[in-house]
């Protein structure tokens, strides 16, 4: 859609699927006046002149195809309406609406829409922001660039893991695990979600063995792995876990984005010293119904700037009821500009996740056509047959065979580890 590569003359732009029982225009101003200056019936104060200034526009209606049901319960319809339309539909608003908030943003693009009666269906699919947001919000500190920077991998994809069991583990049972990992050679180690602050094992307890392990292997290798470590909590104690960890040496920190919010995010960025690893966790609620909610085009873009340094994209063949074709979509927008400004950009490192193995190795890279990412196993590496160190082996393994065009069962009769992997999470 041309006019959503466009900000330029300073408004916001939302593009949308909705499926409708009435007039395709007729709903497209429906959701125009419910989201900025009209309601249900003209009232005092909407003047002409009010509503031509902060009237959202509708810019675009796309009609596409039709259905004898709706898609979602509770819609009305005219008397007499039999079919039910789909359409895209572009609206944009002027800056001065809401300002440069993401908050307010998200509230306008993403509001009462969803429960506006002459819909069956409508969901935001991408969103377009004038650079006006780029003077109040920071975007990510370190993105691609700066998580290689303070990995010490230029070049190659991060291999990373997840720490497994996901709760039960303690302290010192973490370490020993990292331990192992970081003498394998892995680049990246992240928290499972579920381990913020438990009881079994505390932030502080688990924060401080792991980063104890990982100074020993930099003063021995010159090269300190990025431990993603679960900061998600209130506000306080967020700010308090952060500067623990920047005390600590540490590099990265890692928040549940769908349990804390923008705002919360937005002002751990502009305390950090850290890169910022954004987990979806709940993504589904936005994502996985085609009738209603957010694209992930949409989504990524509202945190990006608001300061994430990297963000789940799922994975191919993942566990999970994602495509590859929108796992790839997903990974490609996250490395591809939001605004023009030089540096600025706000270009993150995808993550890929969710049942990866050596066997995604050679789609990923053939798909996505590029090393800019994160490709994070947890059982793929934890349930090698040779343990972790050989686990890690493995995945090296498979991603310099994809990177050099050979096959996986080629490459797998000189490699012992890759060989073992293959057996056991299939070719």
């Amino acid at each position: 859609m041309v006019e959503l590569m466009n900000a330029a003359d300073g408004r916001v732009r939302a593009r949308y699927w909705i499926e409708t029982a009435y007039p395709l225009d007729y709903a497209a101003e429906v959701m125009a006046g419910e989201q900025s200056s009209g309601t249900f019936i003209k009232v005092a104060g909407e003047t002409p002149e009010l509503k031509l200034a902060h009237g959202a526009r509708v810019e675009s209606i796309r009609e596409l195809d039709a259905v004898a049901m709706p898609s979602l319960p509770g819609a009305g319809r005219p008397k007499g309406a039999d079919l039910w339309r789909s359409a895209e539909v572009s609206l944009s608003w002027p800056i001065e609406n809401m300002g440069p908030s993401l908050s307010n943003l998200v509230a306008t693009v993403a509001g009462n829409l969803f429960e506006l009666k002459p819909f069956s269906g409508l969901k935001l699919l991408d969103i377009t922001l004038p650079e006006v947001f780029l003077g109040k919000y920071l975007g990510p500190q370190f993105g691609v660039a700066g998580t290689r920077r303070l990995t010490g991998v230029p070049t190659r994809p991060l291999v990373g893991t997840i720490i497994k069991p996901s709760v039960g583990l303690s302290p010192a049972a973490t370490a020993e695990m990292v331990d192992a990992l970081a003498a394998g050679g892995i680049d990246f180690i992240k928290d499972d979600e579920l381990q913020a602050d438990g009881p079994h094992c505390p932030f502080a307890n688990r924060s401080a063995a792991v980063l104890d392990v990982l100074r020993r292997h930099r003063d021995r290798t010159g090269r300190m792995v990025m431990y993603a470590c679960n900061i998600t909590g209130d506000m306080d104690e967020m700010f308090e876990r952060q500067e623990s960890l920047a005390a600590a040496e540490g590099t990265c920190a890692m928040v549940s984005l769908n349990s804390v919010g923008l705002p919360a995010v937005a002002a751990l960025r502009k305390r950090s010293t850290l890169a910022i690893h954004g987990h979806r966790n709940g993504w589904g609620m936005y994502g996985r119904s085609p009738a209603i909610g957010m694209s992930y085009i949409a989504y990524q873009k509202l945190y990006r700037l608001a300061g994430v340094d990297h963000l789940h994209v799922n994975g191919l063949s993942n566990k999970f009821c994602e495509d590859d074709a929108s796992v790839i979509a997903s990974a490609r927008e996250c490395l591809t500009p939001m605004f023009s400004v030089p540096g600025r950009g706000c270009e993150i490192m995808p993550v890929f996740s969710s049942g990866q193995s050596v066997k995604q190795a050679a789609g990923t890279w053939a798909a996505l056509g590029s090393t800019d990412l994160i490709f994070a196993c947890g059982g793929g590496i934890m349930g090698h047959p040779g343990g972790i160190g050989a686990g890690v082996r493995a995945i090296h393994q498979a991603w310099e065979a994809a990177l050099a065009g050979i096959p996986l069962d080629v490459a797998a009769r000189e490699n012992r580890e890759l060989r073992e992997a293959m057996e056991t999470f299939g070719s």
